[in-house]
C-alpha cells in the first residue's frame, strides 16, 4: 500500500466514479483530493482530451499528488469554495462532472499533531489549511458563552451544550486551555462512558466545522459546482454527518441549499437537477468492515437538466 492510500483510503470508490458518467475526453472536478484516490480513478478513465482539476488546501495532500499525469492533471492549492475562481484562471468556464467527498482524511485523525483526534494529546489546532485561520485553541479560549453554546448545539448537536460552554468558560478563567489534554479534562464529566466515544466525536466534529467554516465553504462550492456543470453533467457528492447530507440533498431536490422550493403552475419543482439515485447509496458489510470510517457514509448523485 502506498503513502498516499496509507493518508487516506477512498470511500465508495467505485459507486461514486461511476456515478461521475465519466466521458473520456470530458473535465471533471475532485474537489477533495485528500490521498488522491478518487482522482487515480477518474483519471484512469480520461484520454489525452480529458482533464481532471483536483482541490486540497492541506500541505501534505498536495505531497500525494506528486508524480500524476500534469498533461491531463491540475491540483489547486485551495479551499473548493473558491471553485469557480481558480477553473476560470484556467480558462474553464464549464465542467462534466464533480465529486466531493466531504469527509475528514484518515490521516488527519491519525496524526496526533493536528488535533483532530481525541485519541492523542497534542496542540488543539484542527485547520485543514495550516498556513491561515484560527486554531480550536483560540475558539476554546477567545468566544464567548453563546458563542460556544451555539457551535455545539448546531454543529454537534449536543444537548448538554450550554452546561459544556459554561464549564469551557470556567475552566479557561483558571488556566488557557491549549491541549487536546486540556479540553478533554473540561468536556469528558459531561458523558456517560457508555456514550463518551459518540459524544466526544460530535464535541470535536462541531469545533473542526467552525474552525474550517465548513459550511459556508460547503454552501458556496456547492452553489458554483450548479452553476458550472453543462447539462448533463453529474454532482457527485459523499457526505458523513446530517448537516452536510442536508445541505446536499437540499440542493439536489431544489436547486438551493436552503431547501426553498419553486413550483410550476401545475405544483412540479423548479430544480435545475435530475436525481440519478433517489435512494442514498451507502457502503456494503465489506466496505464498512474494511474501512469503519466509511459506516456514516451517503452518497448521492444528480445530473444537470
Amino acid at each position: 500500500m502506498n503513502d498516499s492510500q496509507v493518508y487516506h483510503v477512498p470511500v465508495l470508490l467505485k459507486e461514486s466514479v461511476d456515478g461521475l458518467n465519466i466521458e473520456k475526453g470530458g473535465v471533471f472536478v475532485d474537489v477533495t483530493f485528500g490521498g488522491g484516490g478518487h482522482s487515480r480513478e477518474i483519471l484512469s478513465r480520461l484520454d489525452a482530451d480529458g482533464h481532471l482539476y483536483s482541490f486540497d488546501q492541506d500541505a501534505d495532500a498536495e505531497k500525494n499528488a506528486e508524480g500524476f499525469d500534469k498533461d491531463k492533471f491540475t491540483f489547486v492549492r485551495s479551499n473548493f469554495r473558491f471553485l469557480k475562481n481558480f477553473l476560470r484562471y484556467y480558462g474553464e468556464e464549464q465542467i462534466d462532472g464533480l465529486l466531493a467527498d466531504l469527509g475528514v482524511s484518515s490521516h488527519h485523525f491519525d496524526d496526533s499533531d493536528r488535533g483532530f483526534s481525541f485519541r492523542f494529546d497534542g496542540n488543539l489546532d484542527m485547520r485543514m489549511n495550516q498556513r491561515a485561520g484560527k486554531t480550536a485553541a483560540d475558539v476554546v479560549n477567545t468566544y464567548d458563552e453563546k458563542q460556544l453554546a451555539d457551535i455545539l448545539y448546531l454543529y454537534g448537536e449536543l444537548k448538554q451544550s450550554r452546561k459544556i460552554a459554561a464549564a469551557i468558560v470556567k475552566a479557561r478563567a483558571q488556566k488557557k486551555v491549549e491541549t487536546i489534554a486540556d479540553f478533554l479534562d473540561i468536556v469528558k464529566p459531561f458523558f456517560k462512558s457508555e456514550r463518551e466515544k459518540k459524544d466526544m466525536a460530535k464535541v470535536f466534529q462541531a469545533l473542526r466545522i467552525e474552525v474550517n467554516h465548513e459550511m459556508d465553504a460547503l454552501r458556496d462550492m456547492l452553489t458554483e459546482a450548479s452553476h458550472m456543470l453543462k447539462p448533463g453533467g453529474r454532482l457527485v457528492v459523499i457526505t458523513y454527518h446530517s448537516l452536510e447530507d442536508r445541505m446536499v440533498k437540499n440542493l439536489m431536490k431544489t436547486g438551493n441549499v436552503e431547501g426553498k422550493e419553486d413550483k410550476d403552475f401545475f405544483g412540479k419543482i423548479n430544480t435545475p437537477f435530475r436525481l440519478v439515485n433517489r435512494q442514498v447509496i451507502v457502503p456494503d458489510g465489506e466496505e464498512m468492515e474494511r474501512n469503519p470510517r466509511s459506516r456514516s457514509a451517503k452518497l448521492r448523485i444528480a445530473e444537470k437538466i
